[in-house]
C-alpha cells in the first residue's frame, strides 16, 4: 500500500530525490565550475550518492515507522536523530533480518491472507517493508553522522620535496542539520614518509604501489590521530580557517595547504519547508509538485599563502606554521573565515520561471551562481 501523491512525505522525498539527482548531473557535467577540479566534483558526487542512498532508506522506513522529522524552519534536511537511527539500524540489520521471515515466505503469507480474509494484510506489509529497508541499509553506503577520511591522491611538492595528500571526509552537523563535505591538501614532513614516498628525482617514488583510495590518512603513524581530529573538528560552527589552523597546530609534521568545505543546503520544498516566506509562496504556485523545490550549497576555501619556518633551539623549539589567506576586503569572506567562497543554487526550470515572473528571482539569487535543471540537463550562468 503506497501513500497518495499529495502526502507531504511523498512530496518531500520526491523533491529531495529530484534535487540530489540534479546535483549529481551538475557534478558530472564537464561544464560545471567544480569540474575544472575534476577530483573535487568526483568526491562531492560520491557523497551525493551516499545521501541518495540514505533518503531511499528513510523512504522505505516509512513503510513500517510513522515518524520522520525534517528541519522545516532552517536547513530543510532531516534532523540529526534520523541519521543516528539509520546508523543504529545499519549495525543491527543482520540480527533483525534473521528474526524476520524470508521474502518468499512473506509473499506467500500475504497472498494467503488476502484470499482468506478478503482484505489487505497491513501487518505483513509492514514486515515486508522492514525487511526491504534492512537489506538496503545493511548493503548500502549511506551518509552517516560522520564518514572517516580517505586519501584519494598522493604527489610530491617539488618546492619542499615533501609528499602531499588529498584527503576527504564528511559529517552531518547535528545542530544545523546540514551535510558537510571536507577536502584537504596536506603536506607531510615526516622523515619516514619522505624516505618512503619521494624518489631521488624529487618525484613520487615508482617503487611504492599505492592502491588509491586508501582508508584514512596515508601516514599510518598519524592515521588514528587524524581520524580523531577530523571527527572533533568538523562542526559547522567552526570556520574553515579555524579547522585548518587547528590541524596546523595539532600535528608537528602535517602542513595543511588548502581546506575546502562544501555545505549542502538549505533545501526549500513547497508546502514542506518554511524558512523563506518569499520562496515558499512562489514555489507553492508551481504546477508540478516535483518541480517545486530549490537546493542551495556553498563552497568555502581557505589556503596557505606562506609557511613560516620553524625554529630549533637548545631549550625550546617551534614548528613551522602556515599563514592562511583571508580576504579582509570581502566582509563575507572574513565572516566565514575563508580565502574565497561560492554560493550556488539549483532549481527546476518551471520553479525558476515562477520566481522570475513574480519578480523575486533577482532578489533571492543575489550573490548566487544559478543552475537550472531542465529536461535532465543543467544550464548554468543564467
Amino acid at each position: 500500500m503506497t501513500a497518495p501523491a499529495d502526502d507531504p512525505a511523498v512530496r518531500y522525498f520526491d523533491a529531495i530525490a529530484a534535487a540530489l539527482n540534479g546535483l549529481g548531473i551538475f557534478m558530472r557535467d564537464d561544464r560545471s565550475p567544480l569540474y575544472r577540479h575534476g577530483i573535487v566534483a568526483k568526491v562531492v558526487a560520491e557523497y551525493i550518492a551516499r545521501l541518495e542512498a540514505s533518503f531511499a532508506c528513510w523512504r522505505n522506513r516509512l513503510g513500517f515507522v510513522d515518524s520522520f522529522r525534517i528541519s522545516r524552519a532552517e536547513s530543510g534536511f532531516p534532523v540529526f536523530q534520523n541519521l543516528l537511527e539509520l546508523e543504529n539500524d545499519r549495525r543491527q540489520a543482520g540480527q533483525r533480518l534473521a528474526n524476520l521471515p524470508a521474502p518468499d515466505d512473506l509473499r506467500g503469507e500475504m497472498a494467503d491472507f488476502i484470499l482468506r480474509h478478503k482484505e489487505f494484510p497491513a501487518a505483513l506489509q509492514k514486515s515486508m517493508a522492514e525487511r526491504l529497508y534492512l537489506e538496503d541499509v545493511k548493503d548500502g553506503d549511506i551518509f552517516g553522522p560522520f564518514t572517516l577520511a580517505k586519501t584519494v591522491k598522493v604527489s610530491v611538492n617539488p618546492k619542499t620535496n615533501r609528499p602531499f595528500y588529498l584527503v576527504h571526509w564528511a559529517s552531518f552537523d547535528g545542530t544545523a542539520n546540514l551535510p558537510l563535505i571536507y577536502m584537504a591538501t596536506v603536506e607531510d614532513s615526516s622523515e619516514a614518509m619522505i624516505r618512503q614516498l619521494v624518489g631521488e628525482d624529487g618525484k613520487l617514488s615508482e617503487k611504492v604501489d599505492i592502491p588509491l583510495p586508501v582508508d584514512g590518512l596515508l601516514n599510518p603513524e598519524l592515521a588514528h590521530r587524524f581520524d580523531d581530529f577530523t571527527e572533533k573538528n568538523s562542526a559547522y560552527t567552526l570556520s574553515p580557517a579555524t579547522i585548518a589552523g587547528n590541524l596546523d597546530k595539532d600535528f608537528a609534521t602535517l602542513h595543511p595547504k588548502q581546506l575546502r568545505r562544501v555545505v549542502l543546503g538549505p533545501f526549500y520544498s513547497a508546502g514542506i519547508t518554511e524558512h523563506n516566506s518569499a520562496v515558499s509562496e512562489v514555489l507553492s504556485k508551481v504546477r508540478k509538485a516535483e518541480n517545486a523545490w530549490l537546493l542551495t550549497w556553498t563552497v568555502q576555501e581557505i589556503y596557505s599563502k606562506a609557511e613560516k619556518p620553524g625554529r630549533k633551539g637548545l631549550f625550546s623549539s617551534e614548528k613551522s606554521t602556515e599563514e592562511f589567506h583571508i580576504d579582509t576586503d570581502d566582509l563575507e569572506a572574513a565572516r566565514q573565515g575563508v580565502s574565497s567562497y561560492e554560493k550556488h543554487a539549483l532549481i527546476p526550470h518551471e520553479a525558476y520561471q515562477a520566481l522570475y515572473a513574480a519578480g523575486e528571482a533577482q532578489k533571492i539569487f543575489l550573490g548566487y551562481k544559478v543552475h537550472i535543471l531542465s529536461k535532465g540537463q543543467v544550464i548554468s550562468d543564467v
